[in-house]
């Protein structure tokens, strides 16, 4: 089992260059394989969408907790780090441009020496989508277009496509990513189409805020899913979050049984302190334990 960590970079303290230098040290050392940097361009002070994560339906950050742009701080990151993987986690793709996306994460890839992963979904704030000027309706269409945008741009010499959301002329892009075909492209979310887009497009799945009881029939469906494109669940890498609920060597040894192979816990912190205290509690009791598993 491998251990990723999504923690906000974001704030009056963990949006700052030695907060973000000492998290991404400290995750090396302790055995973390993945950071993953979440993505909200701006914030509200109060939203009428409905945030999937909580009960409440209630984000976990303020209108003020501004959020460090990820690949600009997955970039920071490849310089002080050696090992690590480093994901985006996840980016909104339709809220982007494709072509640009496509050139940061790749430009990431290079500077990292090839460590970058890239985690995409569709968002759930229609706010956000408003303030940037983008449709909210049809979304997870656009992302389908624009994930074939990032492919060309990423593994053709001549790049082009033609859709219902995106049109890309013949062009060149370049420095090509370092992974070859290109980086691991993770598709988040729980939903129907969500999984149809891992099946389609996807080497990993990041599902969050689910249980060794309410993974298995999520699994089938995407297990079902994935045969219709010649695929199985061994073509990917299952990334499960549990997010706020309880976990222990116990619930990672049952998701292992079902098939995750990347645990991704939640390392909120007020300080950096609070942040390696946290860190090292995981690292006693998840993360060095259940690397052998």
């Amino acid at each position: 089992m491998q251990f990723g960590i999504q923690t906000l970079f974001g704030g009056a303290v963990a949006a700052q260059p030695d907060y973000v230098i000492a998290a991404g040290k400290a995750l090396e050392e302790r055995g973390f394989s993945h950071i993953w940097a979440a993505e909200h361009v701006v914030n509200f002070q109060r939203y009428a969408s409905h945030y999937p994560y909580s009960d409440d339906g209630v984000p976990p950050f303020q209108a003020d907790t501004g959020i460090l742009e990820p690949f600009t701080v997955l970039s920071f990151l490849a310089a002080h780090t050696r090992k690590i993987q480093l994901g985006s986690g996840i980016t909104i793709l339709p809220q982007r441009n494709p072509v640009y996306l496509a050139k940061q994460a790749a430009d990431v890839d290079v500077l990292s020496g090839g460590r970058l992963v890239l985690g995409v979904g569709v968002g759930w704030a229609a706010e956000e989508y408003e303030a940037l000027g983008v449709p909210f309706a049809h979304r997870g269409a656009r992302a389908r277009d624009y994930l074939q945008v990032i492919r060309s741009l990423w593994c053709d010499e001549v790049s082009s496509f033609e859709g219902e959301f995106y049109r890309l002329p013949p062009c060149v892009q370049s420095p090509k990513p370092v992974r070859k075909p290109h980086p691991p492209i993770f598709i988040g979310g729980e939903s129907n189409a969500a999984l149809r887009r891992v099946a389609e497009f996807g080497q990993g799945w990041m599902g969050y805020r689910l249980t060794p009881q309410t993974l298995p029939e999520r699994l089938a469906k995407l297990s079902a899913m994935l045969a219709e494109y010649g695929r199985s669940l061994d073509d990917i890498e299952i990334a499960v979050s549990p997010y706020d609920a309880r976990c222990d060597l116990d619930t990672v040894k049952r998701f292992a049984d079902l098939g995750v192979r990347q645990l991704i816990l939640v390392g909120f912190a007020d300080s950096l302190d609070d942040l390696l205290r946290l860190l090292d509690g995981m690292a006693e009791t998840l993360v060095v334990p259940g690397a052998k598993l």
